[in-house]
């Protein structure tokens, strides 16, 4: 091997290792069987997948169930997920949502599990459990702009 053909392969090992370590880094849970999904169950288990975010206890949340919307082959059942920050002297601070949207298919097989997908306030990117690591920073840039645009809108 020349100097090149073992520098790419040093590269690409490297690269191989960082990807794995990213990827089994990233949290998910264990989801529900499509058969077994409830409305209750959604909103358990989208509050024990925030929970392995790695926020700050400072961050407090709730999770509610907002509606479901039939398809011909899925249904989709709708939550968001409401974040904030609140201190003794400032009990009422902005907010930041993270929606997310569950589809239970009706016609993979039922023991397959429910697919999730989610989208923090404001941006468009939809993120995938476990393909996505979450970040604080997505909360704090919401309550930032909100509070930027309510003292423009106050002047």
């Amino acid at each position: 091997m020349n100097l090149t053909t073992e520098s790419a392969q040093l590269v690409k090992t490297l690269l191989d290792r960082h990807h794995r370590t990213e990827k089994a880094e990233m949290d998910d849970i264990p989801w529900a069987a499509c058969k077994d999904f409830t409305v209750n169950v959604g909103e358990k288990q989208i509050g024990a997948y925030i929970e392995t975010w790695e926020l700050p206890s400072c961050w407090l949340y709730s999770v509610d169930f907002v509606c479901s919307t039939e398809e011909e082959h899925r249904t989709f059942h709708h939550y968001r997920a409401r974040f904030s920050t609140p201190t003794p002297r400032k009990p009422i601070r902005g907010t930041a949502s993270v929606y997310f949207v569950v589809d239970v298919s009706k016609v993979k097989p039922q023991t397959l599990p429910v697919e999730v997908r989610f989208i923090v306030e404001s941006n468009k990117l939809v993120h995938t459990p476990g393909r996505t690591r979450f970040r604080e920073k997505w909360l704090v840039d919401v309550i930032e702009n909100k509070t930027l645009l309510q003292r423009m809108v106050d002047l």
